[in-house]
């Protein structure tokens, strides 16, 4: 063959190509330019022979090489254009055989390879409605058996290395159909049910287990290394889970092949039960060998009842045991891997105590006469360890118990066993430990089993006590009753009667899966259930709720339990452990349980000894920290009443740490005010001062928030609670400071009405009413004081910390994170714009939001902590330097930068944010109001002489400007009245104050 021909040959493919990647005139030349491929793939059905009117050379066409492209083209070109048409006219069936060739083709051998490659075309282009069409026709018609049988046919034997490779890439392209399917819809179209999660992977795990069967009369190294791919690749994507599934979109391989697997088991089938045993050996990871079996446990038939000794029962769960013989043989020290996974998986899970019957019966060989020591060995480990007998509940003391006495009582002969086990150490010690367990149902476990041992060894032990009912004497009963036979001697020929769609009362009907059998005929075969199932109707969402909550129904899936202790809520928040190997949904749950119970723990555990002060900080930055995201309903109110309670029931921990963490730039703009609002709301509930409405507070009710003995009357406790029992909206801080601000300028009003003659002439005529409480003497009470002994406990007020753990750190913590901010800034000016620091950016602390929210927050306690001995001296001088200079001294190079040309005193006050000009005027008009209403302000004038003539000075030149029309940044609406209110309100105060104490002041005028 000359080159020149092979060129030619190579051309005329390359043109079809291109052809059908442009725009194709008419009909006819499209059906011939798709009929030549075809035709000279041998895919071509009869009715279509006429179009092939210009056939391919014999050797131009490569089926690895150019049908990708064809598909393509077809994908993106042709099929949106010309499908309609072609399908109106009955000529789909030309474009359907370049992805899944008909029946009448499938016995050509280009036939799986087209559609071998089909999937692989597909999901590598992005997915229309039209490819999904095209994938739902292509996974009935090639299933994963087929696609086996063309990757691995007998034209391909002598490409070990290519087969391996092509099947890895059909088990993918498998696996990520659902995913890809279902991201590329987006919910804006319903998914075809053929390709659904759950329906999916049901006729996949069917065509799977199929696969198995006819591999196994030639269980060959090719065969066993291909299933073993499959597998693991279907472990990873979780078609073998670890407990039963409870929706129909989980996907489980046993629930759908288990009917097959004991039908194929029921008849004498040596190579199909040995195909398994060796798949399972093969397995290169030992997870995905616990995973595989974790997943056969808990699909494994419930057991009727618990211990019946009935021989229907003993039958029952003799044929399961024969199962788990088969399929994986037997857990001994021959077969060590399985007896570490045997190990890890039927005593290191919780299981229902059926369970132990089945595990005991398949250790025991599920034959007569027969026992394995080593499983025996295991079981004694777990039964006598210490921490589990301390530490387990009582279903796990019951399932360990059942498990060993049966295994016990498999052992053969028992005496040898018995006695070896009544001479151990570790098990004397551990029926010692037992006894002295606090729980009687527990406790009679290590008695039951004490005396069983006893027994077997020949000796007599009786502890009395076991008749009656209650703490587990029942149960003891039963299981004796049942020890006196073995479940391994029973006749496995009467357990049919109890057939898999027989179902347990109180269990939901599992769906029924016919096997119809594969047939080339794509109308025939399909992953879908037929359309006279027999599958129940969905449950509704009550049932789903019910079958959530039932126990036995989550055979081998973790719950996340309510935590008792700060401890463990902190661990669901916040993992101290440094490694995440949870599951995503598992996580989302670990979330969702601490944020529903975090506030009503942290508030019961306010005066009950040190542990809220040892776990407040790792709470606060485990809440503080926590992100949503998993959409948990309700997460900010949560989060925010938590962090609440923990302000208000451990002030001198958690308000400190909030504060720090305050500062720290890795926080996003929501969380500080989320933070901010924890501070502000604490601090008035642990003041006793009235909450806003909406706030975050407790919506737990009243009878829950305190242990039983610490409550009023009901009328009464309901009276007294209620006021704070309602949620808050997203900024309490704007709430609270509104009325503090009017509150304080009613004042000023009633005070300045004294000036007014008409005003105190009205007052002086009024009539007095005699008060009806009077102010009794000193030392008159008649009331005997009470004892030392008797005095209740000391509370902490807000007044006892506001200094030293909200106000002062808040303050001081600020200068500091200033002077950083200005000076990073500084070092930086040298530079060229575009690379200097900027302090104020969105989102950061200097931003004007953050900064107004957080001198909002700062007024709100400083007027809660007014009556704090620290007050006139330190808090009310350092709130109102802060609030003069935040209101007249730039934080950042970022103010002013637009009134570079105007003179400095047209600059004062004219590039800050009104939000923040409105915050600090607030903050100073508390200050001066509280001054005012302790000691008439006396302090504050004569010891801050310059402090208030400054903040006179500013709030003045503010007022002016607002009068003249000047406009401030951010002003306009609700910002124009509150900042005009306060500037006015500022003035005032400082009015009444220097008017009382004038004369005593020092005159900085004349200086």
């Amino acid at each position: 063959m000359s080159a020149e021909y092979l060129d030619t040959t190579l051309s005329q493919i390359r043109e079809l190509i291109a052809r059908l990647q442009a725009p194709v005139p008419d009909k006819l030349t499209l059906l011939q330019l798709l009929s030549a491929p075809l035709d000279h793939l041998g895919l071509l059905p009869p009715k279509f022979k006429r179009y092939n009117v210009s056939p391919l050379p014999s050797d131009s066409l490569h089926i690895y090489r150019h049908i990708p492209l064809l598909q393509r083209a077809l994908l993106e070109h042709i099929i949106p254009s010309w499908e309609p048409i072609l399908t109106q006219e009955g000529n789909q069936a030309l474009l359907e055989q370049y992805f899944f060739p008909d029946a009448i083709s499938f016995t050509s051998p280009s036939a799986g390879q087209v559609a071998t490659l089909a999937y692989s075309t597909i999901l590598s282009s992005p997915l229309t409605a039209s490819s999904i069409r095209i994938l739902v026709r292509l996974v009935k018609s090639y299933p994963i058996d087929v696609l086996h049988s063309v990757v691995y046919s007998s034209r391909n034997t002598g490409a070990s290395g290519k087969q391996e490779i092509s099947w890895e890439d059909c088990v993918r392209n498998l696996a990520a159909i659902p995913a890809k399917v279902a991201n590329a819809l987006g919910g804006k179209a319903d998914v075809p049910v053929e390709l659904q999660q759950g329906t999916y992977f049901h006729g996949l795990s069917i065509r799977c287990e199929r696969l198995i069967d006819t591999l196994a009369a030639d269980s060959s190294r090719e065969s066993v290394s291909s299933l073993t791919y499959l597998l693991g690749k279907l472990v990873n994507v979780g078609v073998f889970p670890p407990s039963h599934p409870t929706s129909p979109s989980e996907p489980s391989f046993f629930q759908a092949t288990i009917p097959a697997i004991r039908a194929r088991l029921s008849v004498p089938n040596a190579s199909y039960a040995a195909m398994w045993r060796k798949l399972l050996t093969s397995l290169p990871s030992f997870s995905t060998l616990q995973s595989i079996v974790t997943s056969l446990l808990a699909s494994l038939a419930d057991i009727p009842s618990d211990f019946n000794a009935t021989p229907l029962a003993r039958s029952f769960v003799k044929r399961e045991a024969q199962l788990l013989k088969d399929l994986l043989g037997r857990p001994c020290s021959g077969n060590g891997e399985l007896l570490d996974c045997f190990s890890a998986v039927a005593l290191g899970r919780e299981w229902p105590e059926g369970h132990a019957r089945i595990f005991a019966c398949w250790t025991a060989g599920a034959e007569k006469d027969e026992s394995d020591a080593e499983v025996l060995s295991k079981v004694v480990d777990i039964w006598t360890n210490p921490d589990h007998i301390r530490h387990s509940i009582l279903s796990r003391h019951r399932y360990m118990t059942s498990l060993l006495l049966l295994t016990l009582a498999s052992a053969r002969p028992p005496e040898p066993t018995f006695q070896s086990l009544a001479f151990s150490p570790p098990f004397i010690r551990a029926i010692s430990t037992y006894i002295s367990h606090l729980d009687p149902a527990v406790r009679r476990c290590g008695m039951l089993v004490a005396e069983e041992v006893a027994r077997g060894a020949g000796k007599k032990l009786d502890f009395g006590d076991w008749d009656g009912h209650g703490h587990g004497r029942d149960w003891c009963r039963r299981l004796r009753a049942l020890m006196r036979e073995r479940d391994a001697d029973a006749d496995v020929d009467l357990a049919p009667a109890l057939e898999d769609e027989a179902e347990t009362p109180g269990r939901p009907a599992r769906p029924t899966v016919q096997d119809a059998g594969y047939d080339s005929d794509d109308s025939l075969t399909g992953y879908a259930s037929p359309p006279a199932s027999s599958r129940s109707a969905s449950p509704t969402p009550s049932e789903l709720e019910e079958i959530e909550r039932d126990p036995t129904l989550r055979v081998g899936q973790k719950s996340v339990p309510h935590p008792v202790y700060l401890a463990q809520l902190g661990e669901l928040v916040r993992s101290t452990s440094g490694v995440r190997s949870e599951q995503e949904d598992m996580q989302a749950q670990k979330h969702e349980v601490a944020l529903n119970v975090a506030e009503e723990l942290i508030r019961r555990k306010r005066a009950y000894g040190t542990e809220l002060e040892e776990n407040a900080v790792n709470l606060v930055h485990g809440f503080l920290g926590l992100q949503d995201s998993y959409d948990i309903e309700g997460f900010e109110e949560k989060r925010q009443a938590a962090l609440i309670a923990l302000v208000a029931c451990c002030p001198r921990k958690a308000a400190p740490t909030l504060i720090e963490e305050i500062f720290r730039n890795q926080y996003s703009t929501n969380q500080r005010y989320v933070t901010l609002n924890a501070l502000a709301v604490g601090a008035r509930e642990l003041a006793s001062m009235p909450l806003p409405p909406n706030s975050y507070t407790s919506k737990i009710p009243a009878d829950r928030l305190t242990f039983p003995s610490k409550r009023l009357p009901p009328a009464m406790h309901k009276k007294y609670v209620t006021a704070g029992d309602q949620m808050h909206s997203n900024d309490p801080v704007r709430d609270l400071l509104d009325g503090i601000s009017r509150e304080a300028i009613e004042r000023g009003k009633e005070a300045t009405e004294d000036k007014v003659p008409a005003v105190v002439r009205e007052r002086q005529l009024r009539v007095r009413q005699t008060p009806k409480v009077s102010e009794m003497p000193a030392g008159g009470s008649s009331l005997p004081p009470l004892s030392a002994g008797l005095a209740p406990p000391k509370t902490t007020t807000f007044t006892d910390v506001a200094a030293e753990c909200f106000i002062c750190p808040l303050v001081n913590r600020f200068w500091l994170f200033l002077r950083d901010e200005q000076a990073r800034e500084a070092r930086t000016m040298h530079q060229p714009a575009l690379h200097r620091y900027r302090g104020a950016g969105t989102g950061l602390v200097l931003n004007a939001m953050v900064l107004s929210r957080m001198l909002g927050t700062l007024a709100v306690l400083v007027h809660a902590a007014r009556h704090a001995k620290e007050w006139l001296a330190i808090i009310a001088p350092d709130a109102l330097e802060l609030a003069v200079t935040l209101g007249t001294r730039p934080v950042s190079v970022v103010e002013g930068d637009d009134d570079d040309d105007e003179p400095d005193e047209a600059q004062k006050g004219r590039g800050k944010d009104a939000a923040l000009l409105t915050a600090a005027l607030e903050l100073a008009l508390i200050v001066l109001d509280g001054s005012l209403e302790l000691d008439e302000g006396r302090s504050l004038g004569l010891e801050h002489t310059a402090l208030l003539f400054g903040a006179e000075e500013w709030a003045k030149e503010v007022f002016s400007k607002l009068e003249s029309g000047v406009r401030t940044v951010g002003e306009g609406g609700e910002h124009e009245v509150r900042l005009r209110r306060a500037a006015a309100g500022v003035l005032l105060k400082v009015d009444e104050l220097t008017s009382k104490w004038r004369r005593s002041m020092i005159d900085f005028a004349s200086l």
